[in-house]
């Protein structure tokens, strides 16, 4: 078996106060593989991938991505990972194509592959013929497509998606599965914290189930639905955490007063 391209083991987050967001996680995610995080809002998924890419400061715990360690190799990680959050956060005096240049210099990417890669993205994303309009002008879906573009810029191994399709009308939806499908299967791990068990069952390879800080069930979706004698993924989820599919959001959304200055 390979090493595993994330490696989490015992991963914690206390926050001010005393709340527990996460109480001792574990988990291993293969290269190339497309591994889903799932949990009711309050779960602490939200927390975890924010530590994962050091947006939040751990409270104890090892994290390794790709051989390295986070406190030691930080600057190496980023180069190695793409991370597109829930809030969409665009520079609406600008177009597409300035900002993903300026994204790619950011990277310290020469200007050949700048081009290169800016003429790709939009394919990709299917926003080339919308590249030199500013940004405030997209609709939602379109919002998002060009955050998974700029998430991409610099060719990452790994790609961390929190919510990336939340708020989303089907046909947008689609639209972005087919792309991390592409992506996947070019051979990019994909790290996907949703809502959705559709989005889960259509696109991951292996799932992990997250409910008050802890996971409470990991497995391939068929593997799971065995195990817990379901009819379906989603069934799974209400029989492991004992929650309905759209609770208010408490720990995931809690705010590291440390983390505003970071991002």
């Amino acid at each position: 078996m390979p090493e595993p391209i994330i490696s989490v083991k015992n991963l914690k987050k206390t926050y001010p106060g005393g709340t527990e967001a996460v109480r001792g996680v574990s988990f291993e995610v293969a290269p190339g593989e497309f591994f889903g995080f799932l949990g009711p809002n309050g779960a602490g998924k939200t927390t975890t991938i924010n530590m994962l890419v050091n947006l939040v400061k751990r409270t104890s715990g090892e994290i390794i991505i790709d051989g390295l360690t986070l406190e030691k190799n930080a600057r190496e990680i980023y180069q190695r990972v793409g991370f597109a959050m829930q809030e969409v956060g665009l520079d609406e005096t600008a177009t597409a194509r300035e900002m993903l240049q300026l994204h790619g210099r950011l990277y310290h990417l020469p200007p050949e592959r700048i081009e290169q890669q800016v003429a790709k993205l939009l394919k990709l994303v299917e926003l080339e013929k919308v590249a030199d309009r500013y940004t405030h002008t997209y609709s939602g879906g379109m919002r998002r497509r060009f955050d998974l573009a700029l998430s991409l810029i610099h060719e990452p191994k790994i790609l961390f998606l929190d919510e990336p399709t939340q708020g989303l009308d089907p046909h947008a939806r689609q639209l972005i599965w087919n792309h991390l499908r592409q992506l996947n299967a070019a051979g990019m791990t994909i790290f996907l914290t949703t809502h959705f068990m559709e989005e889960a069952e259509a696109l991951c390879q292996r799932v992990a189930i997250m409910d008050k800080g802890l996971i409470v069930a990991e497995g391939t979706v068929e593997e799971l639905v065995t195990q817990h004698q379901a009819k379906n993924l989603e069934d799974v989820f209400l029989k492991t955490t004992g929650s309905t599919l759209g609770e208010e959001d408490v720990i995931a959304n809690a705010v590291d007063p440390y983390a505003r200055s970071r991002m």
